[in-house]
């Protein structure tokens, strides 16, 4: 499917009539092909065509963590939480990244913002190995504890 994508939007040209949604398409096309550094590309241009798009900031930052700039993609979830700061996905893969990156403080604070929007998102944690770097902290562990 990301192919068809790919060759429909081509076939629109660079922005098309879709604009930064095409723009975006396009993006997430290539992300889906595991092609992130091209994915990116065209990401930039939807973000700044529209900045206030939390899907693409997102899309950005899933990219930037698979090319090894954890600093982007941090930025760029930081630029999803100023669009929508009450988005628990935001809170929940900022924390992901920010384990990864050693912030364990700010990591903690955001995976507590997560669940407190959506407690839904305790039970991914056990299976998200991002989080490995802060598993045996207490805070965490007192945090991700399912009450019985």
């Amino acid at each position: 499917m990301p192919e068809q994508t790919l060759e429909t939007l081509a076939r629109a040209g660079d922005q098309g009539p879709l604009g930064s949604h095409g723009l975006y398409l396009r993006g997430e096309a290539l992300r889906a092909l595991g092609r992130h550094d091209e994915a990116l590309r065209w990401l930039d241009q939807a973000a700044q065509a529209a900045p206030g798009d939390v899907h693409v900031w997102l899309a950005m930052g899933w990219c930037h963590k698979r090319i090894g700039r954890l600093d982007l993609a941090i930025e760029d979830l930081q630029q999803a939480r100023a669009a929508e700061p009450s988005e628990p996905l935001i809170h929940y893969n900022l924390a992901c990244y920010l384990s990864l990156a050693g912030d364990k403080h700010r990591a903690i604070a955001h995976l507590s913002e997560a669940i407190s929007i959506n407690p839904d998102f305790r039970a991914l944690v056990e299976d998200e190995r991002d989080f490995d770097p802060i598993r045996s902290d207490p805070e965490f562990r007192t945090l991700t504890a399912v009450s019985v």
